[in-house]
């Protein structure tokens, strides 16, 4: 199992949005906008195309993580993929190949979710895109997104069989996703929230 941890802790740690920075622009995207190694400050830092493989590799990471977790386990109810999904989003956010500076985890949280729960991620993305249609905050819907995949494991909305286990899981990753959203909460009360696609 620490193997394993170990693994889906590198998987996570591949820096997406600063290789392809560096690479394809010559520029470390953690110098400009929101200074977040992520999808969303790619999209609005390097385009609509850095964005969108940087969101298609993140959730890849957290999803495949996840899978070879469930390749490797013996048991059916084995918690080895949920501590591997929670490794992977640890090495995304805290990435050893980029100065443990890296995103906020919500492109590797959702693949990990993806991978898990496939239903309940089915609910998370269905809420962003309500939230993001609605208030433009792309900070407020990754966190309501990431909120509504432990009440939809404690209502067991969707007959996940969701264990205490699940449910502590997915707790675990709504409040990481919180700590690492202070300063958008901070913004989002002051009223200094970026919205989506609003032009600075």
């Amino acid at each position: 199992m620490i193997f394993n941890t170990i693994f889906a802790y590198l998987a996570g740690s591949i820096p997406t949005a600063v290789w392809y920075g560096k690479i394809f622009h010559g520029i470390d995207v953690r110098q400009y906008g929101s200074g977040n190694a992520g999808a969303t400050n790619s999209l609005r830092t390097l385009g609509k195309k850095a964005g969108i493989i940087v969101l298609i590799v993140d959730f890849l990471k957290g999803f495949l993580a996840v899978k070879a977790a469930s390749l490797l386990s013996t048991e059916t109810d084995s918690i080895l993929p949920l501590i591997m999904g929670l490794a992977v989003i640890v090495g995304h956010i805290f990435p050893i190949f980029a100065q443990f500076r890296g995103g906020k985890g919500v492109a590797t949280a959702m693949g990990v979710l993806a991978a898990t729960f496939p239903w309940a991620a089915l609910g998370c993305v269905l809420t962003f895109m309500i939230v993001v249609f609605v208030t433009k905050y792309v900070s407020l819907a990754s966190l309501l997104g990431a909120l509504a995949f432990p009440i939809q494991l404690i209502f067991n909305l969707w007959n996940d069989n969701a264990d205490k286990y699940a449910i502590g899981f997915a707790s675990v990753i709504f409040v990481i996703l919180l700590i690492m959203h202070r300063e958008n909460i901070q913004r989002l009360i002051q009223g200094t929230e970026s919205k989506f696609g609003a032009k600075k």
